[in-house]
């Protein structure tokens, strides 16, 4: 009997169902058949279309430059069964069996992956006019209000909204953004490196609104709490996703305090033979000594290397990434590696007024995370610094001219 076989404790043609055909669940299955896994996989999805990539949505996708963004992987040739168009209802783990639309689907290994969904805004369910942002047909359904060219108020200046707003300035719109907060990327980034951002709002013609909260949308207008007026052709609503978790309910794996799915250092959750991967699911970070909750892309490439591994059980794979992220807006490349909340040193390298920046945290002498704007370069020598925990030379480090690798203790 082969490990793999004695890991899952079937046959050896074991299975391992996939819930959620996103980036995390279709590298999943990706992973399993590159590291040897022969049994049966099947990959089941909510949304009917060919599983596919989300950042081209707010770019590419949402500008017409592009007609979709499916993931370019031959899912009959690696033997992968796509059950699309179904949305998972619940897990019965004491039975081993998946709960769908379609009737209950068996495994010998589950792998929840159904990411994160848009957080709405309260009071706009079935207004016409409001919009989210997460989905391809989310993306196709805004094309023609962009093509329009509309005034547009978007509801947030986290990173989706900062990344719609971009799209919409360059299909010519008239763009507000509103945001509750006193600057952009309030929930991501301290105030004094936020600061610089909202300039570049106003550089690209949009108008930024702070400390505005959002009172009511009617047809054509956008309310403030203030009793400002905002004329609205379209409204986009970009305030936050919440992992989407609540068909777990009453199935006995443990939820963390946003919902997410708690799982430990190997992807496991609290019941047998279930993992989780991706936007839904945090896990404890050695390396930072918190549990993390990552909405960003590369967690969702990464970690379902890490699922493959254990569930074949030939290794004991620990999850223990730097995160990492970026974003495309107003013009600038924006790229975050690490997690800055326990640093007790803040750096700057090069003017945060420029075109090209960095901002350095360290907790004593080790660099913990990295802001670039501009600065690929920083970006990737900072990522290896903080993996291999570098002790850092502060001197050195704040000259934007010295590469961040000749910066070290």
């Amino acid at each position: 009997m082969s490990e793999q076989t004695q890991q899952l404790g079937t046959s050896p043609t074991s299975r391992v169902v996939i819930a959620g055909a996103g980036m995390a669940g279709v590298q999943t299955a990706v992973a399993l058949r590159e590291q040897g896994f022969t049994g049966t996989v099947t990959l089941i999805g909510a949304e009917p279309h060919q599983p596919y990539d989300r950042p081209p949505l707010s770019k590419a996708v949402l500008l017409g430059k592009a007609e979709g963004s499916a993931f370019d992987v031959d899912f009959e040739a690696l033997g992968i069964e796509l059950r699309l168009g179904r949305e998972v209802l619940g897990v019965r783990p004491a039975d081993h069996e998946l709960d769908t639309e379609a009737g209950p689907v068996p495994y010998d290994a589950l792998v929840l992956a159904t990411g994160a969904e848009p957080i709405r805004l309260p009071g706009t369910e079935g207004v016409a006019g409001v919009h989210l942002l997460r989905t391809l047909d989310d993306a196709e359904r805004l094309r023609p209000v962009l093509a329009r060219q509309h005034d547009i108020v978007v509801v947030g200046a986290g990173w989706i909204g900062a990344e719609f707003a971009t799209a919409a300035r360059e299909a010519g719109c008239a763009v507000t953004v509103v945001e509750a907060a006193d600057r952009p990327l309030a929930g991501a980034l301290p105030a004094e490196v936020a600061a610089p951002m909202s300039a570049w709002y106003e550089d690209s013609g949009a108008v930024l609104r702070t400390h505005a909260r959002v009172e009511r949308v009617e047809p054509g207008a956008v309310i403030l709490d203030d009793g400002s007026r905002l004329p609205a052709g379209a409204v986009v609503v970009g305030i936050g996703a919440r992992p989407a978790t609540a068909w777990l309910a009453g199935s006995g794996i443990e939820l963390g305090t946003h919902g997410e799915v708690v799982a430990d250092d190997r992807l496991r959750t609290s019941v047998p033979d279930v993992y989780a991967v991706g936007d839904c699911a945090s896990f404890p970070s050695g390396r930072y000594g918190e549990r993390l909750l990552v909405h960003h892309w590369d967690n969702a490439l990464q970690g379902p290397r890490t699922v493959a591994a254990n569930i074949l059980g030939e290794t004991s794979a620990v999850y223990d990434p730097v995160p990492y992220f970026w974003s495309e807006q107003f013009g600038r490349f924006v790229q975050y590696a690490g997690h800055h909340a326990a640093a007790d040193t803040l750096l700057w390298r090069g003017d945060p007024s420029g075109p090209a920046w960095s901002v350095c945290w360290l907790k004593g002498e080790r660099l913990v995370a990295l802001l670039a704007v501009g600065r690929p370069r920083d970006l990737a020598q900072g990522r290896r610094l903080i993996e291999a925990g570098t002790p850092m030379n502060a001197e050195l480090l704040v000259d934007p001219a010295k590469p961040m690798k000749a910066a070290t203790a």
